[in-house]
C-alpha cells in the first residue's frame, strides 16, 4: 500500500511558515491560531519522520529535509493551480468562490483521480479498495465545491467529463511531487525508498531496461522499480499523468505533446528476422524477393510500421498482400518459428534466439537503416537523486547495447 498522503491544506500552511520568519506571523496569514498551527507542523513531521523547521534567533528556518519539503509542495500546490485553471474555475469576487488551498481537500481530489483514472466509481472501488459509496460522496462533493459538472450521465453509465480529466491529470502530478518528497526525505535518513516506473517499449524490455534495473537494485533494494508495458500511446499517456517517470524506447518525431521531451541515446540498426529454416537464410534479399513472403508488420503509426512502407516504397513496390499485424514480440517469435514469415526488427530484440540458432538476422536491402531510441520524460519532471542515478544506469546500458 502507498504512503498516505499529507494533508493539502497543511501543506499550504507549511509553505506559509518557510516564507515567514515567525510561526506567529505564519499564524497570522493562514488566519489560523498559533497553536493550530504549531498542531499542523507537529503533524507533518511526524508525517514525514523528520523535523521540517529549526527554531533560531532569527526566527525559524527549514531544515534540509523541510527544504525538500517545501519544492515539493510548491511544485504540487503549481499543478493543482493549473489543473483548477484548466478544469475551468476561476476565483471571482461576485462569485465568492475559495481560493485554491480552500477549493478541495485532499480526499476529494484523491477519490476524483481514481474514478477518472479507473473509468467509473465501481471500477475505482475495487482498484483503491475504497468503499464506494465514500468515493461517490468524495467526488460529488468536489463537484459542487467547485461549481464545475465533474461527471455526466450516459447510456454507458457515468463518466467524467473534459474538465475531470485535465484537473485528474494535474492532481496525479501533484500527488506524485508529494511522493517524491517522501522518498527524498527517506534518502536523507539513509533509507532510499521512492518508486520508479519505466515505461518500456519492446526494444527497451528486451535488452536495456532489464539490465539496468538489475544493477540499480543491487545499490538501492529498497528503491522500487516498475516496468510498464504496453503501446507507445498508452504509454505516452502514463507518462503524461504521473503513472510513469520516463519512458525508453524508439524517439517520435514530430513530439505530440508540448509536455514531454526525448533525450537519444542510439540509433538501432534494422534488420531482416526470418527462421533458420527460411529459403532466404544465407541471402542478402533484396525488396522484390522480400515481397514474395508474407509479413509480420509493426503496429500502424509506429516508427517501425513506418520503416516498414519505406522499404518498399524506395524499391518503387507495392507492400506485400499478406501480412499481420503484431505489436507482440513474444507472438512475433512464435509466428516466425513455424512459418516463412518475415518481420523487419532490432537484432538486439531477437539476440537469444539467433545465438541458439532459432532466429536469424540478414542484411537490410537498404543498408545501414536505423530508428533512434531514447528517453521520453516529462518536460517538468524533477528527479530523486535516486532516480537521477537510475537514468544514468540506464544511458550506460544503452551505450553497452
Amino acid at each position: 500500500m502507498p504512503e498516505p498522503l499529507p494533508n493539502l491544506r497543511h501543506l499550504d500552511v507549511f509553505l506559509e511558515l518557510a516564507r515567514q520568519s515567525s510561526i506567529s506571523a505564519a499564524a497570522r496569514a493562514v488566519h489560523l491560531s498559533q497553536p493550530a498551527v504549531s498542531q499542523i507542523l507537529a503533524g507533518l513531521e511526524a508525517a514525514f519522520g523528520a523535523r521540517l523547521l529549526d527554531r533560531t534567533s532569527g526566527g525559524i528556518a527549514t531544515t534540509e529535509a523541510g527544504e525538500h519539503v517545501r519544492a515539493r509542495a510548491a511544485r504540487a500546490w503549481e499543478q493543482i493551480r493549473d489543473g483548477l485553471a484548466e478544469a475551468g474555475y476561476a476565483r471571482r469576487a461576485d462569485r465568492h468562490l475559495p481560493g485554491p488551498a480552500h477549493a478541495a481537500t485532499t480526499v476529494q481530489l484523491q477519490a476524483l483521480a481514481a474514478v477518472v483514472e479507473h473509468g467509473g466509481f465501481g471500477a475505482a472501488s475495487q482498484a483503491t479498495g475504497l468503499a464506494r459509496p465514500s468515493l461517490h460522496r468524495a467526488a460529488r462533493q468536489l463537484e459542487r465545491r467547485l461549481g464545475i459538472e465533474l461527471f455526466e450521465t450516459t447510456t454507458f453509465g457515468v463518466r467524467a467529463t473534459r474538465e475531470a480529466e485535465r484537473l485528474a491529470r494535474r492532481v496525479r502530478l501533484a500527488f506524485a511531487e508529494l511522493a517524491q518528497a517522501r522518498a527524498e526525505v527517506d534518502a536523507l535518513a539513509g533509507v532510499d525508498t521512492g518508486r520508479t516506473v519505466i515505461g518500456a517499449m519492446p526494444l527497451a524490455r528486451s535488452c536495456v531496461v532489464p539490465a539496468a534495473a538489475l544493477e540499480f537494485s543491487a545499490s538501492y533494494p529498497r528503491h522500487q522499480v516498475a516496468i510498464l508495458e504496453g503501446a507507445y500511446d498508452v504509454l505516452l499517456e502514463a507518462l503524461r499523468h504521473g503513472r510513469a517517470d520516463l519512458l525508453v524506447g524508439a524517439l517520435r518525431q514530430p513530439l505530440p505533446h508540448s509536455d514531454v521531451v526525448q533525450q537519444h541515446l542510439f540509433d538501432d540498426p534494422l534488420s531482416i528476422i526470418v527462421r533458420a529454416e527460411h529459403p532466404l537464410n544465407g541471402t542478402a534479399p533484396v525488396a522484390g524477393e522480400l515481397a514474395r513472403y508474407p509479413w509480420i508488420v509493426p503496429r500502424q503509426g509506429s516508427p517501425l510500421r513506418r520503416q516498414f512502407e519505406q522499404l518498399f516504397q524506395r524499391a518503387r513496390l507495392a507492400p506485400p498482400g499478406v501480412s499481420i499485424e503484431c505489436n507482440s514480440l513474444v507472438a512475433a517469435r512464435e509466428l516466425l518459428l513455424d512459418s516463412d514469415y518475415i518481420t523487419l526488427l532490432s537484432g538486439r530484440q531477437v539476440r537469444r534466439e539467433v545465438e541458439a540458432g532459432m532466429l536469424v538476422a540478414l542484411p537490410h536491402p537498404d543498408g545501414r537503416v536505423t530508428r533512434p531510441i531514447g528517453l521520453t520524460l516529462r518536460r517538468d519532471w524533477r528527479p530523486t537523486a535516486a532516480q537521477q542515478v537510475l537514468v544514468q544506469v540506464l544511458r550506460r546500458h544503452a551505450t553497452a547495447a
